[in-house]
């Protein structure tokens, strides 16, 4: 698959209505930029053959960010896997079908995580059930650091 062929790993990702969050790991040398356009592309072409149209199916630009630090990626995945309640589209983050937290709890067996990943730096997973809990209920508060890089973020 297009994961094995670009040597990435999908660590978290959300799908909303108007926007989508992915955290990707990147082995290989292919820019992000590309990795995206090729991943969207084929999906794009997909979609308009079925349904018989043309055209872009994705709107705005696709921005992507360095996560430098450890602190930076568990604050990334917590608030991925946060946003649809931030968003008041679902009730709590497992109420929501469309991210893989379903996957990192072990509540559903998808494929689209690295799960060597969440066993080294989540290795109890009601911990980090816990902290996406309290990262909503603001029991978790951004050091000044890193609230840089969440503010613009949808």
């Amino acid at each position: 698959g297009v994961a094995t062929e670009c040597q990435i790993a999908i660590i978290a990702y959300c799908l909303l209505p108007n926007h989508y969050h992915w955290l990707i790991r990147q082995d290989g040398l292919i820019s992000p930029g590309k990795l995206v356009g090729r991943v969207f592309g084929s999906y794009t072409q997909s979609f308009n053959l079925i349904y018989k149209r043309s055209g872009t199916l994705f709107e705005g630009n696709f921005e992507a960010r360095h996560v430098g630090t450890d602190q930076y990626l568990h604050h990334l995945c917590c608030y991925i896997h946060a946003n649809p309640v931030r968003h008041t589209i679902a009730l709590a983050p497992d109420l929501w079908p469309y991210s893989n937290y379903l996957d990192w709890l072990g509540k559903r067996n998808g494929e689209l995580l690295d799960r060597p990943f969440i066993r080294e730096h989540f290795p109890d997973i009601s911990h980090y059930e816990a902290r996406v809990h309290a990262y909503l209920t603001g029991k978790i508060v951004l050091p000044p650091a890193l609230k840089c890089y969440f503010e613009d973020l949808p």
